[in-house]
């Protein structure tokens, strides 16, 4: 086809190309041999995941996980904001309640760790995450314990999720 209508249906085919997503730079591309173990937390990759176990015996090889790599890089995989009145007066307990969710997922998954908790400049709280889900796990709990408004927004692009909630009264 030539002229305008030709043009349309160039735009259409190129519309319909296929378009590389971005990637978790920290997802090996490739699975690594079995068994592996992490050198940092001893999470052992066996059975085609990261898990906790005792360490294998026989010929195991050695790589840093993922979790371990962005605490390493300081590069979190989602960040949960807290603010409001609220949080000033209930600190400790809403800290007592996100250290208690990270340990129960962290328990059945290696890759879902807390990085840090950090003061922001207008008296947020700051909690850094490993993965892109335990930060919206967590933000809904304390929404359901503490109810407030919780946004979250994940950005493809950076495959970051960020989620905040905030409770004034």
């Amino acid at each position: 086809m030539s002229g305008k209508d030709g043009d349309v249906a160039e735009r259409g085919r190129r519309d319909r190309l296929i378009q590389e997503e971005i990637h978790d730079p920290y997802m090996a591309r490739s699975k690594p041999p079995e068994p592996t173990v992490c050198p940092q937390c001893s999470a052992v990759f066996q059975k085609g995941r990261w898990q906790w176990s005792a360490e294998p015996g026989g010929n195991v090889h050695e790589m840093m996980c993922p979790a371990c790599e962005r605490i390493r890089d300081d590069m979190p995989g989602g960040i949960l904001t807290l603010s409001g009145a609220f949080l000033g007066k209930h600190r400790d307990e809403i800290l007592k309640l996100i250290r208690n969710k990270v340990e129960e997922e962290k328990a059945q998954h290696p890759m879902k760790r807390l990085m840090g908790v950090e003061d922001g400049p207008e008296g947020e709280l700051v909690v850094k995450f490993t993965d892109l889900h335990l930060p919206r796990g967590t933000g809904e709990a304390i929404e359901r314990a503490y109810d407030g408004d919780l946004d979250i927004q994940y950005t493809k692009e950076s495959n970051l999720v960020r989620v905040y909630w905030k409770r004034d009264q």
